[in-house]
């Protein structure tokens, strides 16, 4: 059968799922069983799953995890996770119950701003242009009245639109720049909304200013879209204590313990090889609860390395100092975030998470996300700085390679027992299950 198809989206789904499986699977009714096998037995819920996204044929699982004991400007959460990568939850919880008992995180929200253009070529006068843009710009705001009267009743809106001049970078290239505030909504569907809106109000006042020649009225809108850089929208938390405060572990003095971690971090500050992997290890925490929350973790993501290159080299987004005998460890962080719209008002568990997190605002939740990323970099250079990364994420990977095999519970109790005091490595795990079953035939 032919592997390309006309009107596929036209299909019902249990048509759209004989085709699938039809064209690309040698054991047919094993693929259909595995695909049935997640859907929801509730159908109004799975009816709901089916139409977040086009094609639905089935849901994809991922763990929902909880890391508790999280102290945040004085408050206690529990900070839902979802995540498939093992011991990533494990080490946001030790982190939280470490920094508990020292006073806790502490975080602020620097400043909200969002950002859209209006991508479009010019070719003429920059000063003309100018003029044109100073005559109108009291007209774009007006004809997004409709759009934004809402948003401006809840105190947000559109802040500024500035004209910006790329022709250095592109021929004829200039944007128009708008600033938005959209408190507890992410505002993605806002911002564009305004922003076709800027686009079209621009390009027909052009036919109507005097001082344009015929071909400088020919405005060419290229597109219309938000930025997911939002440098000015941004979120700091941190932790600090004493340095004698800093070390629980007998074998590693705290002085030793800190200076290390601090060395760490610079070596991600400077070497972007390291930098990668060091706010890779972030991202672990931050992306596992904005997707948690129904939040566009790829945004995120996007943003935030964006801002990592900021200065023009790829560095770390963590932060730590030694002054006058107390450690502070510290994140910066741009994030675009919202509790309201979207998958916050659909999904059964973002509602759940977020009333787990008492239902914070758009801001409240900056907070907790930031500082569940710092939390989960403190503990992976914890582990780098002293026993190294592989003992306890090989422990928690364990049980990942004994399902793997297919381990009952009886082997699994065994071999988690036997790996208490063993090294866990992939041929380890093999090794010990194939002894053990042999030890059971004979």
């Amino acid at each position: 059968m032919s592997k390309t198809i006309s009107g596929f989206s036209k299909l019902s789904k249990s048509k759209k799922i004989d085709w699938i499986v039809d064209t690309y699977f040698s054991n047919k009714e094993d693929a259909k069983h595995i695909i049935k096998q997640y859907w929801n037995s509730n159908d109004k819920l799975q009816q709901l799953h089916d139409e977040f996204i086009e094609n639905t044929i089935t849901n994809y699982y991922l763990p929902l995890g909880v890391a508790p004991n999280f102290l945040i400007n004085g408050t206690s959460y529990t900070i839902p996770m979802a995540i498939e990568e093992s011991s990533v939850v494990a080490a946001a919880s030790k982190a939280a119950k470490f920094w508990y008992d020292r006073g806790g995180f502490k975080a602020e929200v620097l400043s909200t701003t969002k950002i859209g253009q209006v991508h479009f070529i010019y070719n003429g006068k920059t000063e003309t242009l100018k003029k044109y843009f100073d005559s109108v710009k009291s007209k774009l705001i007006a004809d997004t009245e409709s759009l934004t009267k809402n948003m401006q009743k809840r105190g947000g809106g559109i802040l500024d639109i500035e004209l910006r001049d790329k022709t250095k970078d592109i021929k004829g290239y200039y944007q128009l720049h708008a600033t938005f505030e959209t408190l507890d909504a992410m505002g993605a569907n806002f911002i564009n909304s305004c922003l076709e809106q800027f686009a079209k109000t621009f390009k027909s006042e052009a036919h109507h200013f005097e001082l344009f020649t015929s071909e400088e009225k020919n405005i060419q809108i290229v597109m219309s879209i938000l930025s997911n850089y939002v440098p000015n929208c941004l979120v700091r938390a941190e932790v600090s204590c004493k340095i004698e405060e800093l070390s629980d572990d007998k074998k590693v003095s705290s002085e030793e313990f800190a200076t290390k971690f601090l060395q760490a971090v610079n070596i991600a500050e400077v070497e972007p090889y390291r930098a990668v992997t060091h706010n890779k290890g972030i991202m672990n925490g931050i992306d596992a609860v904005v997707l948690a929350t129904g939040n566009d973790f790829r945004a995120v993501e996007a943003g935030v390395h964006a801002y990592a290159s900021r200065n023009g080299r790829y560095s770390s987004l963590t932060h730590a100092k030694i002054e006058n005998g107390i450690f502070t460890f510290w994140i910066e962080i741009p994030l675009a975030l919202g509790t309201v719209g979207g998958l916050t008002n659909l999904h059964p568990l973002v509602k759940l998470s977020l009333e787990m997190l008492h239902k914070p605002s758009a801001k409240e939740l900056m907070k907790i996300v930031a500082v569940a990323g710092l939390a989960q970099n403190f503990a992976a250079l914890r582990s780098l700085t002293t026993t190294g990364i592989q003992e306890g994420h090989m422990k928690m990977h364990l049980m990942n390679i004994l399902n793997q095999f297919e381990a009952t519970d009886n082997e699994k109790i065994i071999l988690v027992d036997h790996f208490k005091t063993n090294v866990v490595t992939h041929h380890a795990v093999v090794e010990a299950i194939n002894k053990l079953r042999n030890k059971k035939l004979n």
